[in-house]
Parts: structure tokens; C-alpha cells; sequence
């Protein structure tokens, strides 16, 4: 009887065992996600992206968002440190105001990874993953002068009106550097015109990418230089900043009658920007596609646990003025009404109803 007994205490145990055996071997521990607000679909995205494959890849995922709350961002990632989070992947609201935290983080041993936004001023930045944001601005003004070429072709020189991103934001320098090194020539040739004369990111910028700033500057701008003009063309380097910038131009006529609208860019192919692409009211945006982005953050923080080198494929780029961060680059899509449905839909990003 008593080996009856102890024969079927070991089978339970065995059985225990084997049903623990594989969340046990799955659980490598919590990465904590910092983002830095939800008040844009992409950052919605890019938290349940990394949320779905940092689980998949055996972690648990500790998933934080500021809502561009500096303090708050802070706040949250101390106790991801006071945790005892094996990992920090930080899509930062100020690139400046984490030094403190992230010389706690390194000396509790946890790895940082920057997403998409890069971590300025600190040593204690392990690698970054973001797309190649220069190229994004040689994107949305490449696209911005085939749209000013296809709706103006027989106006010269075109009116052209310029938005920058976020201060704060380092990718903001990038979008807006390589935007102008496709119009600088184009301006010191006469063929583009910025008719405020507003150019460089201290007179264009917009804190936090707030559409409605971006909107009542086009307010006045339009007031003060275009009652006796038309504006041709707008650098917008993110599509909540162009709905702002649309709303203001509709508000004094343009689209109407044969008034023209501007052609006006974007970035993060929002479902909103992509309806005002369809009807014509934006011309393009560029579309980073969150999924792949996440996929490469989790195999970065999978190899870092695992005492491995990630991948990486720039070295030189992004110095954040204490070292230089070794980067992954995505590359980015340029998308417009011909081929948004292919982009978009077919690659299964979003579905077609989302887009009605």
C-alpha cells in the first residue's frame, strides 16, 4: 500500500510538474514599456505591438503610458526599477530628464533600450531601435514637391509654408534636417518660396506635436502673410499636426470652389490622415510600420538577457551628446492615394472597414 501510495504521489508530483514545467520555462521575467502618451493611434499601437510579442517571446510585459506628463513618465520608471524589471524599453516624452533613473537602472544591472525616440545626455542607453528619420524628411519632402509638380505644374515659385515636430523630441531634427535638404536647393533657387520667411526648428517647431498649436499658427500665418496669396504647399512632419493644418486651411477656403488645397505631408499613417489622403485633403504620409518595430525591440531585449550582442546596423548616427547609441533603422514608406491600400490593408496593418 505504501508504494501504491508513494508511486502515486510521485505520478502527481510528475504531473505537476509537466504542467508547470512550460510557463515556468517561459516566464523571463518583466520588461517594463514606457510610452509617452495614448492621445496618438501610433503609440496605441507601438504598446500593444510590443506587448504581443515581448508575451510571445516568454516575458511578461509592464506596460506604462505618461500622457506627456514628464513627472509622470519619471515616476513610472522608478518603480519599473524599484521592481526589479529585467529589462526598460523607453519611448521618451523629454530625451533630457532621465539621467537620474537610468543611472539607477544601470546600476541595478537592467539594460535600456530607446524606442524611437532617442535618450539624450545619459551613458546608461544601451541600444536604440527607431526607422531612419532623416530619410523620413527626405521622404516627406520629396513627396511634398511631386504633389506641389502634379497640382501646380504651371506655378512658380511655390508658396510653401514650414512644421516642425516637438523640441524635445531629437527624432524632430532629423524629420525637419532632411526635409530641408531636399527644399533648401529648391529655396535658394527661387523655385520654393517660404513666404513668412519662418524656417529652422526654433521658429517652426511644435511642443508635444500638438495638432491644435499646429492649427492656430497656421491660423496666423495665413492671416498675416496669405490674404493676397495662395499657399502652394505644407511640411507637416506628423499627421496630427496636418489635421490641425487642414482645419485651418478648409477654414478660409481652400478646397472649395477653384481654390486648391496645399499639399500638405504627414507621418504614421493615422486612420485620420489616411480618410483625408482619400478625399484628397492631405497628399501623403509615411508609414512606419509599428509591428516590425516592436519585433526588433523584443529581439534586441531577448538578446541583451541572453548576454548576447544585438543587431544593429548604425554606429555613427546618434550620438546623445554623452555617446554614441548603437541603432537599428527601420526603413520608412512613403504612402499616397495610389498605393495606401497596398501598403496598408494588404500587409494586413489595417483592416478596410477602419479606413470607411
Amino acid at each position: 500500500m505504501r508504494l501504491v501510495t508513494t508511486l502515486m504521489a510521485g505520478l502527481a508530483m510528475a504531473a505537476l510538474v509537466a504542467s508547470a514545467g512550460p510557463s515556468a520555462a517561459q516566464d523571463k521575467g518583466t520588461v517594463g514599456i514606457a510610452m509617452p502618451t495614448k492621445s496618438s493611434a501610433r503609440w496605441i499601437d507601438d504598446g500593444n505591438n510590443m506587448v504581443k510579442q515581448f508575451e510571445a517571446a516568454g516575458y511578461k510585459a509592464d506596460l506604462q503610458y505618461a500622457e506627456d506628463d514628464i513627472p509622470n513618465q519619471l515616476s513610472q520608471i522608478e518603480n519599473m526599477v524599484t521592481k526589479g524589471d529585467a529589462a526598460l524599453v523607453i519611448a521618451s516624452i523629454d530625451g533630457t530628464t532621465l539621467s537620474n533613473v537610468l543611472a539607477n537602472a544601470a546600476a541595478a544591472g537592467i539594460p535600456v533600450i530607446a524606442y524611437d525616440r532617442l535618450i539624450r545626455d545619459s551613458p546608461n542607453v544601451d541600444y536604440y531601435a527607431t526607422f531612419d528619420n532623416f530619410q523620413v524628411g527626405v521622404q516627406q519632402a520629396t513627396s511634398l514637391v511631386d504633389g506641389l509638380k502634379e497640382r501646380f505644374p504651371d506655378v512658380k515659385p511655390w508658396n510653401v509654408e514650414l512644421f516642425g515636430g516637438s523640441p524635445d523630441d531629437n527624432n524632430a531634427y532629423f524629420f525637419y534636417n532632411g526635409g530641408m535638404s531636399v527644399l533648401q536647393p529648391l529655396i535658394d533657387s527661387g523655385q520654393v518660396k517660404i513666404v513668412s520667411g519662418q524656417e529652422g526648428m526654433d521658429k517652426v517647431g511644435t511642443l508635444r506635436w500638438d495638432g491644435a498649436v499646429a492649427q492656430a499658427r497656421m491660423d496666423n500665418l495665413l492671416s498675416a502673410y496669405y490674404t493676397d496669396k495662395q499657399l502652394h504647399g505644407v511640411l507637416s512632419p506628423y499627421d496630427g499636426l496636418s489635421i490641425g493644418i487642414i482645419s485651418s486651411v478648409k477654414g478660409v477656403g481652400y478646397g472649395s470652389g477653384d481654390t486648391k488645397m496645399p499639399i500638405i505631408t504627414g507621418q504614421d499613417a493615422e486612420v485620420p490622415s489616411i480618410k483625408a489622403i482619400e478625399r484628397g485633403d492631405q497628399y501623403s504620409t509615411i508609414f512606419k510600420d509599428t509591428r516590425e518595430l516592436a519585433k526588433q525591440t523584443v529581439k534586441m531585449v531577448d538578446a541583451v538577457l541572453n548576454g548576447n550582442k544585438p543587431e544593429v546596423n548604425d554606429t555613427k548616427t546618434y550620438d546623445n551628446g554623452v555617446k554614441v547609441v548603437p541603432s537599428y533603422l527601420l526603413k520608412p514608406v512613403p504612402v499616397t492615394k495610389e498605393n495606401y491600400k497596398k501598403v496598408l490593408v494588404d500587409s494586413g496593418y489595417y483592416k478596410a472597414d477602419q479606413l470607411k
